[in-house]
């Protein structure tokens, strides 16, 4: 077995901040580089990371890593991901998978044929709240699953590469609302073996088309449904309308019951102040008043047992379960693509996807 596992980070920005929070929680991940054409020395010097590059490929040449993690803008994920392989490294590649099917798919065989582990870095299926329902859902507490509702909405993303759907793939639909679905094929898709067959989406048009976000050229308010071939329903929703803070809920009906998990505002602490202080959650634009401060965001969304899942798999010499690989990000791309198609020819889309 591994003593440690060497980890370089592509990006400087926000995932690469959570990513580089959770590998210093694993007392056997070594963060020994980081590759970014930005905000590189601050983040270096924040996290306390050893070697900087401007150029990725520079860094996967001159240094030994065991494991990449791809923390830039969606459109890069592809040909970083790519490199890291072709280097002989393992990866983890932040959500979405790719702007496309047909990248996501080349990224996926590509691995295969290097023989070096992807990894999708879909939090939602680390989450404590939502790996507690799914095993009250496998023990039979609620009965047989019949429908999901799950959203992540905020008030809209800083990003200009998440703004333009050419570097981001869409908008609120596959920047935020891959996350239920991946979550959802987690939980019904039986690892592949529950396919979805139909699915339907419906988003608002993109620049003057949107409801608020008019600098945007993707949607700034998406919904879609999955139909599974066992016959539960999935209804996901991704949007930039919702102020007041990131708010990520998941509800699932059974037969025999019900479970309601509010990832975001579930905080167990309540603060009522004045003047407001420095952070409560994500996107949250105030303070001041009553707010429900996260306790450890980073935790709670599941990013802390993802990346630890990740390394342990490394140090183990152990292949990602579906819901931590490759196949499991190729699905989530194609289903948002199939809602976009469903959107644009107000039809039902049909296909095998899981």
């Amino acid at each position: 077995m591994k003593e440690s596992v060497r980890i370089g980070i592509v990006g400087s920005k926000f995932a690469a901040d959570f990513h580089a929070d959770s590998y210093r929680r694993h007392p056997r991940a070594e963060l020994v580089a980081v590759a970014a054409i930005d905000n590189l020395e601050p983040f270096a010097k924040t996290w306390n990371i050893p070697a900087t590059y401007s150029d990725y490929r520079r860094m996967l040449s001159e240094e030994q890593l065991d494991l990449v993690s791809v923390c830039v803008p969606n459109f890069l994920h592809a040909e970083v991901t790519l490199a890291a392989a072709e280097a002989g490294c393992d990866i983890l590649c932040e959500k979405p998978l790719a702007t496309t099917s047909a990248d996501a798919r080349g990224m996926r065989d590509t691995c295969r044929k290097r023989g070096v582990r992807l990894f999708y870095g879909e939090d939602w299926c680390f989450s404590p709240a939502l790996r507690r329902a799914r095993e009250i859902v496998e023990e039979g507490g609620i009965g047989r699953p019949l429908y999901i509702k799950a959203k992540e909405c905020h008030n809209g993303t800083h990003s200009p590469f998440a703004k333009d759907k050419r570097t981001c793939g869409g908008g609120s639909l596959v920047h935020l609302g891959i996350h239920p679905v991946g979550w959802a094929l987690h939980l019904l898709g039986d690892s592949g073996a529950n396919k979805v067959v139909e699915v339907v989406g419906l988003c608002t048009g993109g620049l003057n088309d949107n409801f608020v976000h008019h600098d945007n050229s993707g949607e700034d308010f998406g919904l879609g449904v999955m139909h599974f071939e066992n016959g539960e329903y999935c209804l996901v929703e991704g949007n930039y309308i919702t102020i007041g803070g990131m708010d990520d809920k998941v509800e699932i009906y059974g037969t025999e019951g019900v479970i309601k998990t509010d990832l975001t505002f579930g905080s167990p602490l309540s603060v009522y102040s004045r003047p407001g202080y420095e952070y409560c959650i994500e996107k949250a634009e105030t303070t001041a008043g009553w707010t429900r401060p996260a306790v450890d965001e980073f935790l709670n969304l599941g990013y802390v047992d993802e990346l630890a899942y990740v390394v342990n798999c490394i140090l183990e010499n152990r292949a990602p379960d579906y819901w931590a690989g490759g196949d499991l990000g190729v699905a989530c791309i194609e289903i948002i693509e199939a809602m976009y198609q469903s959107n644009t020819t107000r039809k039902a889309v049909q296909g095998r996807w899981g």
